[in-house]
């Protein structure tokens, strides 16, 4: 893909599947507008990978120094079944189960560290043992996962190459019992090593069991925490609820009295103007009154001075 830059096909590999198709056509429309067509076209043609696949993905680009070395113990690996060394075999047998589960291990913790990662108990670890065991087993599986652009998980049923011990044809009546003991040896030596194999496969098989076991008791956990959470969401939402009841009741009450306030404090300010009036009316009478006597009082100091002045 020469007219897309690495770095984008990185970053788009290194997007969680769920957003990736978003990531990729907005890449897309990005190319297009720049009048890129050529790039539009071979972006567009990304496909999406798995989740297995998208975490191989992020442990060969984000450690792929881990990933080499995958190539040279797969080599040790095929090298060991095609010369048919068993101890060999089962020692290095053993060194590939002990990095297969470093790696996926680093994966965990890769996927720990990404946003919007799954879970850990959501994680198919499984899936990604499987394809780096397949990796180790075939070449072209490695140099997929080393690229980082895998699509999905691989499985592989058996593990290194299939051994093809070269068979020479006899001659003559007289060297047939010399080859047996080496036929022989060759047929004992392919049993063994079919029966290492077979208790590799065994041990593989019962690593991913107890893995398996491990993520159903970390899932198990989770879903447990999840319960109990959803369950104290619930008491606190119902307790919410109650709360709020009380409260719009306690509303109620408080604006029904206050509408009794108001009419009460209606009838006093009614009650208050019409003592005011009365009160102004009052006075303004006794004023009159006041006024009434006062002339009268007047009237008889007039009356008074009167008859004094006749006598």
């Amino acid at each position: 893909m020469p007219t897309v830059p690495s770095d984008l096909v990185q970053r788009l590999y290194r997007t969680p599947p769920d957003r990736f198709v978003a990531a990729r056509d907005a890449a897309v429309a990005e190319a297009r507008r720049t009048g890129d067509a050529t790039a539009a076209r071979q972006i567009a043609r990304l496909k999406r990978p798995t989740v297995a696949a998208w975490l191989v993905n992020l442990l060969a680009l984000e450690r792929p120094e881990l990933v080499a070395d995958l190539a040279s113990l797969a080599e040790a690996l095929r090298a060991a079944q095609r010369d048919l060394k068993g101890a060999k075999l089962r020692e290095l047998s053993a060194q590939r189960r002990a990095v297969v589960s470093a790696l996926v291990a680093e994966v965990r913790r890769i996927a720990a560290a990404t946003p919007d990662a799954p879970s850990a108990g959501k994680l198919p670890l499984a899936e990604v043992e499987a394809t780096l065991n397949a990796a180790l087993a075939d070449a072209e599986v490695a140099e997929q996962v080393r690229s980082g652009r895998l699509l999905k998980a691989v499985h592989y049923a058996g593990f290194g190459e299939v051994p093809r011990p070269q068979l020479r044809l006899v001659t003559g009546g007289a060297e047939e019992p010399a080859r047996a003991p080496d036929r022989e040896r060759t047929e004992a030596r392919r049993a063994r090593d079919e029966r290492a194999a077979e208790r590799a496969a065994r041990a593989e098989r019962d690593s991913r069991r107890r893995a398996l076991r491990r993520e159903l008791a970390s899932a198990r956990t989770d879903q447990e925490r999840a319960e109990s959470e959803l369950d104290s969401a619930v008491a606190a939402e119902r307790d919410g609820t109650a709360a709020l009841d009380r409260i719009e009741t306690e509303l109620a009450e408080l604006e029904r009295r206050r509408a009794v306030a108001e009419q009460e404090l209606s009838r006093a300010r009614l009650a208050r103007r019409g003592a005011e009036r009365t009160l102004t009316a009052a006075r303004r009478r006794a004023g009159e009154v006041e006024a009434a006597v006062e002339a009268l009082d007047a009237e008889e100091e007039d009356a008074a001075a009167g008859d004094d002045e006749a006598h």
